[in-house]
């Protein structure tokens, strides 16, 4: 209960804050699952073709590190480039700013109106935020960008990295652990089990219905360890 003229205090986080927070958990829960399914796809084909224990963890530790690093990689030009295209924006307004303030007064109080202020009250408000920061209040209103909290792609990169290790080291310690006669099932049903566990994940940080995603990510999984598993077998009937 509020003291009588105490400030009331309350501990929920932001919505950009928050929103921020879901999307790198949700990119990480979605690269585990990469490093999950890639990795079991490999190390089971490999499984179809020899069950000598040396050769399946060379071929996993193999397919870990060139997939983390992949993902890494990606996700570093990835958000390198948008974060050269939050800069340039807001470069962009900046020098706008300075050389027609009155138009971008006029586009402030244009946008705050159509969030639903009255043009009065939306007139005063961007005079307001203007005097006060106009080049931060046009990023945040305008082009939805915070110039404190740029994204940053060494973050990206380090989190897909990690987010993929950890998701690859559970098929590929079911495929060297167990004896060899255990090997295969234990990592078909420990990487399906993990599977059902980040399509439920994934589904409810999205608030989408769970059962198909669970369905999706399970079935995908499964195909892929099928079809690697047979491309194997036949390899090694082979003699390839």
């Amino acid at each position: 209960m509020t003291e009588p003229g105490a400030r009331p205090t309350h501990d929920e986080s932001h919505g950009g804050a928050l929103g921020s927070r879901l999307n790198w958990l949700r990119a990480a829960v979605l690269g585990a699952n990469d490093g999950v399914v890639s990795t079991a796809g490999l190390v089971v084909g490999v499984a179809g073709a020899t069950d000598d224990r040396s050769t399946l963890l060379t071929a996993g530790l193999a397919g870990l590190l060139a997939g983390s690093m992949s993902m890494a990689a990606g996700e570093y030009v990835s958000v390198s480039t948008q974060r050269d295209s939050e800069k340039a924006a807001i470069a962009m307004e900046k020098r706008e700013l300075t050389e027609q303030p009155d138009a971008e007064l006029e586009e402030l109080t244009d946008l705050l109106e159509e969030r639903g202020l009255s043009r009065e009250v939306a007139r005063e408000a961007a005079e307001q935020l203007t005097e006060r920061d106009a080049l931060r209040a046009h990023a945040r209103v305008e082009l939805g960008i915070d110039p404190d909290d740029l994204t940053n792609p060494w973050h990206a990169a380090w989190a897909s990295f990690l987010a993929f290790t950890v998701g690859a080291l559970l098929p590929l310690l079911a495929i060297v652990l167990p004896p060899s006669a255990w090997r295969l099932p234990v990592t078909v049903c420990s990487v399906l089990v993990a599977l059902a566990f980040t399509g439920y994940v994934s589904a409810r940080m999205g608030s989408a219905a769970v059962r198909p995603a669970v369905w999706r990510n399970v079935g995908g999984g499964a195909l892929a360890m099928a079809v690697t598993y047979a491309a194997g077998s036949l390899l090694g009937a082979a003699g390839v």
